[in-house]
This record gives structure tokens, C-alpha cells and sequence, in this order.
């Protein structure tokens, strides 16, 4: 696997995309994207699981009764959610738009939308943004970076990414693009991420191995323990680059699954490492367990616990908030068997072995945590099964980011 540093998602063959102000953001940056295939392409999604669905969330899920889409036109700023049958009309005229200046069908375009939630869209601002925009889609590095910063709200930085491997012969290339910085939590999150491929695969194996992905990636994420109404996940694959379709359990759809693990996987982290007001980047890995459900809540429930996240803040080595949070995880584990650990690039200490404490050094523990990345690795000594979990520390600036936010 090959990764292109500069990649994102107009790397695989056939994928024009590009990004405009329309009007949403009152600071004039870009706040609208779209990203187009030449050909329709086979396409899975995953959506956020909280009751309340945005309505371009409500959209995409109705429209992916026929898995090839060939466009998504995606808005910051405003995230047309609770917007009512107002909100729902917006989405139904945008899709309708953008397929008159595409030449397609509506349903041929998924919608996404991120931003402050209950505010009415602007959707002639939209609709006019698509017409100016549609002639501008290229499909250079150049472009694919102003739509991975289009799509950015509290974020940061951009997150972007690209590989490419071998297939059957051919050149096989998968580009991606997420936002996403607050409002995360395990079972997706206020996060959306697009991903492209040139790879031939049917739409059946496509959704399995997105849904298999996401478990141990983007639901292995949390900023704040927040799960928005907006949160997706696209991958569209147009199968340009000439493969024969992939099959399951082969050699490459072996080498394919671990390129796109590796995309999702990235995007994820980055997501985490941009998170509001985050100073810290924490890895939590959980070993010893007797189920992966097992270790999967474990590992959740300490990057979600905002008592960790505040003492990894004031890089204080409180080991017992952790063993808490695994108490309260729902796995079932004996509790003298746990050892625990902190490391980072300062140095390793070990906090409890076996159920018991150890005796450290707090200076040695404060240079510890004193690094921006800290792991922390826990053994349960329960089975043979693991999980890793990916969050950040809990800061002033996240108080002061959301307690600000509509302005």
C-alpha cells in the first residue's frame, strides 16, 4: 500500500470536486461542496443513530433504496436539522437542482449538511451556489483541498487522505475527506466523511465492509460524549480503475479491505486530534478480554469519561478514574486482575498490576503526561480479545468554543 500524502478525494480516477461561498457563513469562507463521478458508482452510507435525523440525513437514508450515486453537494455553517418540512423541501430542492446542472436524477444525489442545528437553511443561497459551482468542479490536489476546507465548521485543520494499491494488475486509488471536531461520540458522531475509490466492487460487498469498518473506527471515537444529527459516512465507488469486481475472502479484496481500513482509520484520528479545545491525543488499547464487545466498551468508556479527560488535562496520573470508567463500562470483568499503564514519548509508568497499585514517581508521571499523544494500555487478563479507542482531554477551550457557538 502506497500512501500519497497530498491525496484527498479527486485522487482515484474519475471524481471532480471543488468549493464556493454561497452565502451560509457570515465570515465569507467557503461553505459549500460538492463532489462528483464521472460514471454513477456503487455507494454505502452510515448515519448517525440518534433518534433525531437532520433532513439531508432523512434524505440519504430514503434514497439509498438504489446504491449507485454519482454526486453529493455538501454545506457548512447550517446543519438543517429540526428544521421541520421547511428543512425536508430544502433538501428535495437542492438534489433537484444540483441534478439539472449535473444532468442526472435527484435521487442519483446524496445531501449533507454541518453547522448550528434549528436554524431555517438558506436554500436559495444553495440552489444559486450550485449553478456557480457546477462548472468550477476539477479534479486537482488544488481542488480536493478547498473541499476538505469547505466542509470544515470548528475544525482546525483539514483532514484529508489517499492511498493506492495493487488490484488484479491495475492501479487501485481510495481518497478521503472528513470533518469534524466537536459533538463526537462512539456510534457516529458530528463528524462527516467522504470517501471516494476507482475500485470495481458490488454495492452488497461494499456495505458490509464499510459497516464492519466503521465499528472499529469512527464508533471507536469521542471528543465530548455528544452524537449529533447530522453525522455520515459515503463511500462511493466507481470502478474506473478496471479491475475485475472484487470478491470476498480472495487475495485482493484482502489487500483492497486493508487500504480502506487504513483511510477510515486515519480520517478517524484526525477527527480526534482536531477536537475542540484538545490539547491531548489519547490511545486507549485494551487487552486480555473475553469478548471484542468486551473490549470495544471498555476502551469507550475511558475515552468518554470526562473525568479522565480532565485529569489527562492537568496531566495528573489519576489511574483510579480510570479503573472506574471500566467499572461502568458493562463488561463484565474481575477487577483484581487488571494492570494498567500511561506512557508517551516522555517515558512509561505502570499505576496498577494485577488488581494492585504501584508506588510511582509524580514528577515522572507528570512528564509523562506532559506529552501532547499519551497511551494508555490496559490488560484484563479475562481472554484473548482486544480494542482501541481513540479520544482527547477535556480543556477551558472546549467550554469556551461551545458556550459561544451560534456567534
Amino acid at each position: 500500500m502506497k500512501v500519497i500524502k497530498t491525496g484527498g478525494v479527486t485522487t482515484p480516477t474519475g471524481f471532480k470536486t471543488g468549493g464556493i461561498n454561497c452565502g451560509i457563513k457570515k465570515s465569507g469562507k467557503n461553505d459549500l461542496a460538492m463532489i462528483v463521478s464521472e460514471v454513477p458508482g456503487a455507494t454505502s452510507i452510515m448515519t448517525t443513530t440518534n433518534v433525531v435525523k437532520a433532513a439531508p440525513i432523512l434524505w440519504c437514508n430514503k434514497v439509498m433504496s438504489n446504491p449507485y450515486k454519482q454526486a453529493v453537494v455538501v454545506n457548512s455553517g447550517n446543519a438543517n436539522a429540526c428544521t421541520g418540512q421547511k428543512g425536508e423541501e430544502a433538501v428535495a430542492a437542492t438534489a433537484n437542482k444540483a441534478a439539472a446542472v449535473l444532468d442526472l436524477q435527484p435521487e442519483d444525489v446524496l445531501i449533507a449538511s454541518t453547522g448550528v442545528i434549528g436554524v431555517i437553511l438558506p436554500v436559495e443561497k444553495i440552489l444559486s451556489g450550485i449553478e456557480t459551482l457546477g462548472p468550477k468542479l476539477g479534479n486537482s490536489q488544488e481542488d480536493g483541498d478547498i473541499a476538505a476546507n469547505t466542509i470544515l465548521t470548528t475544525d482546525t485543520i483539514k483532514k484529508t487522505i489517499a492511498v493506492e494499491v495493487e488490484i488484479g494488475g491495475k492501479s487501485v486509488k481510495i481518497g478521503g475527506m472528513a470533518k469534524g471536531s466537536g459533538m463526537i461520540h462512539p456510534n457516529m458522531a458530528t463528524m462527516l466523511s467522504f470517501v471516494t475509490t476507482d475500485v470495481k466492487i458490488a454495492p452488497a460487498l461494499l456495505d458490509k465492509l464499510l459497516k464492519e469498518t466503521t465499528v472499529d473506527t469512527y464508533n471507536m471515537i469521542s471528543v465530548d460524549g455528544d452524537t449529533s444529527t447530522n453525522d455520515m459516512v459515503t463511500v462511493i465507488a466507481n470502478g474506473m480503475a478496471g479491475n475485475l469486481p472484487l470478491q470476498e475472502n480472495t487475495p485482493d479484496y484482502e489487500i483492497f479491505k486493508e487500504a480502506f481500513i487504513y483511510v477510515h482509520k486515519t480520517l478517524a484520528k484526525k477527527i480526534i486530534r482536531d477536537g475542540e479545545g484538545a490539547s491531548k491525543f489519547v490511545e486507549v488499547e485494551v487487552h486480555g478480554t473475553k469478548t471484542k464487545d468486551d473490549a470495544r466498551k471498555l476502551a469507550k468508556s475511558v475515552i468518554t469519561s470526562s473525568l479522565v479527560k480532565t485529569a489527562l488535562f492537568g496531566e495528573d496520573a489519576n489511574w483510579g478514574r480510570v479503573l472506574c470508567a471500566l467499572g461502568y463500562s458493562g463488561a463484565d470483568f474481575d477487577p483484581l486482575k487488571v494492570s494498567l499503564v500511561f506512557s508517551s514519548q516522555a517515558g512509561m509508568i505502570t499505576l496498577l498490576n494485577d488488581g494492585a497499585p504501584i508506588a510511582f514517581d509524580e514528577d515522572e508521571a507528570k512528564k509523562v503526561l506532559s506529552e501532547t499523544y499519551i497511551y494508555i494500555a490496559v490488560e484484563m487478563e479475562e481472554g484473548d480479545e482486544k480494542a482501541v479507542a481513540w479520544g482527547c482531554d477535556l480543556s477551558y477551550d472546549y467550554v469556551k468554543i461551545n458556550g459561544d457557538y451560534r456567534s
